[in-house]
């Protein structure tokens, strides 16, 4: 169940057209320090909207500021609005929103005035269910236009610094530089791809909000082919409808001194892309699951990336094996057990009816668990073969209830080695079921 939250590559029908300024530091401060949430390859940082603190998505994949999902932050407030057409990645139309102007974004220690945001008003396009927690917007362009960004994937934070010369030179002795070129308030790299016996040039954006380590277009260049094995998937949702491809494995991946061996690379549709503006001669996306290897700084001033290994640059690169796609699908009481650490008191003691001493030490709680909803399956997948089919409710995977999973370790579980056997039950109109299959590699 690998979370394929590409979802981002962003095309709006209406443009910014006033200047905007990115992040400033408050007086005296230096660098800005952000906790993240990192699932799936992806990168969700705390950002306050008008006062009221909101979860975004950081990806360097979109120029605009954008929110949606937000029925359970009905205390923020936005200016200067007008509806407009939103489209991007996908197949379907365009969906409404608003543009609003003159918002102010803040992080402790930093701020940044007279914000354009778009707003999606369609509440279907909710990531939080694909993603397992709230997801309420998107940053891009204006998190890094200004300031040297520094995602920690290891220890799972962010680091915002004010240029200067002294924080530049202690960069640049630790860290790789990279020329980074931005177009269009997006960034960029060059690398090869080893596919069909041949060594292709790819000029690919760099895009944070991808959680795949590569996507190709394949019908942007002759020489980009999907190789002969491969399979149908489901790569992902954006603001447009459902992201449809291919996935296979190349011989390599490689940029600048830095090389990948057997990466997965995904291959959209021409369908799915058919709204997002390209940059000339772009090949395709790096996404979070190369990413995730290094300690990255962005520069976008300078054009700059710089790069060090971290101790997952080794990994080798894995799927869901499995074919499911599962997402939250609401919210149920569960009744479990809590252990006392009490005190006996002198006197007070209880027996059964055989007269056995009976120990008062646990006590019965109800608490709020997550219900899960098998989203997608690919074809021929073994999880297609056994039986299962989309609208599943979750009951146990492995034997265990579902809700003591995260979509996090569910989609570790989903990537495991190949033969793992996975046990499911299911509710199916209202009638449970049970399944197994065995993990398999199909590339």
């Amino acid at each position: 169940m690998k979370k394929k939250c590409v979802f981002f590559l962003l095309l709006l029908t209406i443009l910014p057209v006033f200047s905007q300024n990115g992040f400033v530091f408050n007086k005296g401060v230096e660098k800005v320090t952000v906790p993240i949430v990192l699932i799936n390859n992806l990168v969700f940082i705390p950002i306050k909207v008008n006062g009221v603190e909101l979860n975004f998505l950081l990806d360097s994949g979109v120029e605009e500021t954008i929110l949606f999902s937000l029925e359970d932050n009905p205390a923020v407030s936005f200016y200067n609005t007008q509806k407009i057409s939103l489209k991007g990645l996908g197949s379907e139309d365009a969906i409404e929103g608003l543009k609003t102007t003159n918002n102010i974004l803040e992080l402790n220690g930093a701020k940044a005035d007279h914000q354009l945001i778009y707003v999606i008003l369609d509440q279907s396009f909710n990531l939080s269910s694909q993603i397992g927690i709230p997801v309420n917007g998107i940053i891009g362009y204006e998190f890094f236009r200004e300031n040297l960004v520094r995602i920690d994937y290891s220890n799972k934070k962010v680091t915002i610094y004010n240029d200067n010369d002294i924080i530049r030179g202690k960069i640049e002795k630790k860290f790789d530089k990279i020329p980074m070129p931005v177009e269009r308030s997006k960034p960029y790299l060059m690398g090869k791809v080893d596919i069909a016996e041949a060594k292709v040039p790819v000029k690919m954006l760099i895009d944070t909000g991808n959680s795949d380590s590569v996507w190709l277009f394949q019908n942007l260049s002759e020489e980009i082919k999907v190789p002969p094995k491969h399979f149908d998937d489901f790569l992902g949702k954006g603001f447009s409808g459902d992201i449809e491809g291919k996935r296979a494995r190349v011989t390599n991946f490689s940029f600048d001194k830095y090389s990948f061996r057997s990466p997965i690379i995904a291959f959209p549709d021409s369908s799915s892309i058919k709204s997002v503006r390209m940059v000339k001669n772009r090949a395709g996306s790096v996404g979070g699951e190369i990413l995730k290897r290094f300690l990255v700084i962005f520069d976008y001033k300078n054009e700059q990336l710089y790069l060090k290994k971290n101790s997952r640059f080794g990994e080798p690169f894995s799927y869901n094996r499995s074919g499911i796609e599962i997402k939250h699908n609401g919210i149920q009481w569960v009744k479990e057990t809590v252990k006392l650490e009490t005190v006996p008191i002198s006197g007070s003691i209880t027996f059964d009816s055989e007269g056995k001493n009976v120990t008062n030490d646990f006590k019965y709680k109800f608490v709020l668990k997550p219900i899960y909803e098998i989203a997608n399956i690919r074809r021929n997948s073994a999880a297609e073969k056994c039986g299962l089919k989309v609208g599943d409710i979750v009951l146990s995977v492995n034997k265990a209830p579902a809700y003591r999973y995260s979509l996090e370790k569910l989609n570790e579980l989903f990537k495991s080695e190949e033969d793992k056997m996975i046990y499911l039950e299911v509710e199916r109109n209202n009638q449970p079921l049970q399944f197994s299959f065995q993990l398999a590699d199909d590339l």
